[in-house]
């Protein structure tokens, strides 16, 4: 094949480039050292360190290629018909609302729920340690002009005194507005899945209703509270008027979230879904997955739930292992070590293919179904040697 000068020319950069990748860069093998290689994920690694085993991108490819064939009108149109369809479906009944809608982001979810709850009344009462608080990049602010006020930094999440003088500051102040909408975040990602307990929501949702105000629950992780005493989704979820529930932090989905409420709300959300840029062209991608995830989920989570408690228990058993227990906690408990454990036990981990974090002798323990994968005599061994 010829080449004139001027496709010489115009290829020249890519190929010098392309030899510079098979030369080898120093920079770019420094750069490659720098990171660990991650350790691989297998049918049986029991990963202790999330709220569920993450998935390569190759098996996350084999498992929709398998969920399709056996779906094979699992294909949406711009978020309509198809997986999204069915999954809105079985969410709404799930948490017992009339409809919902699914959102690309969870970011999305909680924006538009306060945005919608909130209406004209632009003045919303927030956790301040809350993922809408602290990691959203002031979008509710930003994008639809509303005050949010943070309570109880520090705190998973205020107390009813708080919420009760929070509402009153704002109706009675030199200036009286009226809060539109309080966003509860439970369980609370930045303290180790602490969650609110019912009772105490079921007061600040009686005093949210006193005044009119729109209650909205962060609820990404809420199904994590499966097997905590008295937990109930559908019960929990009527205390709100919309609730977001994360598609992939255990769901198996690569992205999105759901939100529901009723029928108004839920269709005014899909049209400001449109509006912000999140109707994307198919979202079956994450739908399917967390369709097939949803039947059984709650006893699967229970029985993870029984199973990691025999763990922990052993551990204490054993000598050197302190449990620090998160008050109201989902699925995660601290785990001090003590010196002598820590001895090897890292590589035993790894030979046992159990991937946990621990950090100045503290493991974040994690309770979620890759735990059943191995019975609990094979992960004591592995962690006492």
């Amino acid at each position: 094949m010829t080449l004139s000068r001027r496709a010489f020319i115009a290829r020249a950069p890519a190929a010098i480039a392309g030899l510079g990748l098979l030369q080898g860069s120093p920079a770019l093998f420094a750069q490659a050292a720098m990171k660990p290689t991650p350790r691989p994920i297998t049918s049986r690694t029991v990963a202790l360190l999330r709220d569920s085993a993450p998935l390569s991108p190759l098996e996350m490819t084999q498992r929709l290629a398998n969920l399709v064939m056996s779906h094979p009108l699992a294909e949406d149109n711009y978020l309509e018909q198809g997986a999204v369809d069915a999954l809105e479906k079985a969410m709404a009944a799930m948490l017992g609302k009339p409809d919902a809608a699914f959102m690309p982001t969870g970011a999305l979810a909680n924006h538009l729920a306060v945005r919608l709850l909130c209406g004209e009344h632009r003045h919303a009462l927030v956790q301040h340690d809350s993922h809408l608080y602290l990691d959203e990049s002031d979008s509710t602010q930003t994008l639809s002009g509303i005050n949010l006020v943070p309570l109880a930094a520090g705190n998973a999440t205020p107390s009813f005194e708080q919420i009760a003088a929070a509402i009153d500051e704002a109706e009675h102040g030199p200036a009286p507005l009226k809060v539109g909408a309080i966003s509860i975040e439970s369980p609370v990602r930045r303290h180790h899945g602490s969650s609110v307990p019912f009772d105490q929501l079921e007061r600040m949702a009686a005093l949210a209703r006193q005044h009119g105000i729109g209650m909205h629950w962060d609820g990404a992780r809420a199904m994590l509270l499966s097997g905590t005493p008295g937990f109930d989704l559908k019960r929990t979820s009527a205390l709100f008027d919309t609730v977001y529930i994360s598609l992939y932090k255990y769901l198996g989905a690569p992205f999105g979230a759901i939100l529901a409420g009723n029928t108004e709300l839920i269709a005014r959300a899909r049209e400001l879904r449109d509006v912000f840029g999140g109707k994307i062209h198919q979202g079956w991608q994450a739908a399917l997955p967390a369709l097939d995830a949803l039947p059984g989920f709650a006893d699967r989570f229970i029985q993870a739930r029984a199973r990691a408690e025999q763990l922990l228990a052993g551990l204490q058993s054993a000598g050197g292992f302190t449990l620090q227990r998160v008050p109201d906690a989902s699925n995660i408990c601290l785990v001090q070590i003590a010196p002598a454990r820590l001895s090897g036990l890292e590589q035993r981990l790894a030979s046992a293919d159990i991937h946990a974090y621990i950090k100045d002798g503290q493991m974040t323990f994690f309770i979620n179904e890759s735990i059943l994968r191995r019975p609990v005599d094979q992960l004591l061994k592995a962690f006492l040697g």
